[in-house]
Order: structure tokens, then C-alpha cells, then sequence
């Protein structure tokens, strides 16, 4: 089971800070990712990392404004984002593999939540 939340609707320059609770999966995971979804557009990874090394990977294009980090004693992910700009409006989903990965490719995620939404206005 997977719950996002902290989705909103902020002014270019802005900042959220995104939630993900995992439950049901705490010994049957080991990737995590936060991915968006743009209106017409497929799904993108933006960060993920894994228990195995803790590496993280972003996208190139909110290196130095989104912060990916994690509790793991509390199963929960939270994504950092600052200085959001238009284009990264869409709905925010957490993605969790079952397996090790180096990856932020959406189809090899096994579980997902529901999805936030995150609208900034410019």
C-alpha cells in the first residue's frame, strides 16, 4: 500500500514538500522512486535510490531544486521540491520495486500509489 500527499498548487519560485507512506511491503521492497505525469505525456522518473547503497538518481532537469530523501524506519519517501517552475505541473506518484535497481524507469516499479497533484502557476 502506497499514499502520497503534500501535492498543492504554488507560484513559480515555490516550494512543496511531497510525502509517500509505504505499508504492507515493509520487508518486500527495495526501490524507490517519485515519478510525474504531465497532461498528454508519459510517466517520467524524477528520483529514486535504493536500500542496497542509498544511490540517488534524478532527472536531469530538477538536479539542484528537488531533494529525494527517506525514512526507512518509518517506511516513508519524501521528495524536496524548491524552485518549481511551470513544467513541473502534473501528478506526482510514488513507485516502489520489489528488486535492487540503479534505475528511475517506471515499468520496472511493481507498486504505486494513487497520485498527487502539483500545479505551479507562473
Amino acid at each position: 500500500h502506497v499514499v502520497e500527499s503534500g501535492g498543492g498548487s504554488v507560484q513559480a519560485g515555490g516550494s512543496l514538500r511531497l510525502s509517500c507512506a509505504i505499508s504492507g511491503l515493509t520487508r518486500d521492497y527495495s526501490t524507490i522512486g517519485w515519478f510525474r505525469q504531465a497532461p498528454g505525456k508519459e510517466r517520467e522518473g524524477v528520483a529514486c535510490t535504493n536500500r542496497h547503497d542509498g544511490d540517488l538518481n534524478y532527472v536531469a532537469s530538477v538536479k539542484g531544486r528537488f531533494t529525494l530523501s527517506r525514512d526507512y524506519a518509518n517506511n516513508m519517501v519524501f521528495l524536496q521540491m524548491d524552485r518549481l517552475q511551470p513544467e513541473d505541473t502534473g501528478i506526482y506518484y510514488c513507485g516502489v520495486g520489489r528488486r535492487t535497481m540503479w534505475s528511475c524507469r517506471p515499468k520496472l516499479y511493481n507498486y504505486w500509489g494513487q497520485g498527487t497533484q502539483v500545479t505551479v502557476s507562473s
